[in-house]
């Protein structure tokens, strides 16, 4: 089994490499942190990266196409080894890591469910999805959740109005940052 990891190649690992990369550079802009509250913990940067990897696999979804679809697991995947990884580096039990993994993941779709009714519906029920998952419901960050539901809105946006050929072979784009107001 491990070998046939080891000498196998998945053909969708460099597109989902470059798409999670891509995620993970926006998750990480200051902006997010310093104008929209979110907070700037491993928490909070597990659910920024989660969010763009999210609406980079909704885009992919809507593709109705085989290779996205195993772009798309290949980015999962990845998103979740890295996930494996970074709590190993950071210092967690071998016996513990994979039990937070799978909670991560469980989190993860329970985020997708909840990101995918809040852009269905109105950005009252998208803040409120936001403000529990990225805000962990912290009283007060009412304003910050907003603006992300507007900021995720026009991501998604962007994203369904890009090349998905493009898409598939890794190349993405969120769509400007918001300009902060003076």
């Amino acid at each position: 089994m491990f070998l046939n990891r080891l000498f196998s190649r998945n053909p969708h690992g460099d597109a989902a490499h470059a798409l999670y990369g891509i995620a993970v550079a926006r998750a990480r802009e200051p902006y997010f942190y310093a104008s929209l509250g979110v907070p700037d913990t491993l928490e909070g940067r597990f659910e920024m990266i989660t969010l763009h990897v999210y609406l980079l696999l909704r885009r992919l979804k809507a593709a109705r196409d085989a290779t996205a679809d195993g772009v798309a697991q290949a980015l999962f995947d990845l998103m979740f080894a890295d996930m494996d990884r970074n709590l190993r580096e950071m210092g967690a039990g071998d016996l513990g890591v994979g039990r937070r993994v799978k909670t991560m993941a469980q989190a993860f779709y329970g985020r997708v469910s909840a990101y995918d009714e809040g852009l269905e519906a109105d950005d009252a029920s998208l803040s409120a999805a936001l403000t529990r998952n990225v805000y962990a419901g912290a009283d007060g960050q009412e304003a910050g959740a907003t603006q992300l539901a507007e900021y995720l809105r026009a991501a998604d946006k962007v994203l369904a109005g890009g090349d998905g050929a493009a898409l598939i072979r890794g190349a993405a784009s969120f769509g400007p940052l918001p300009v902060k107001p003076s």
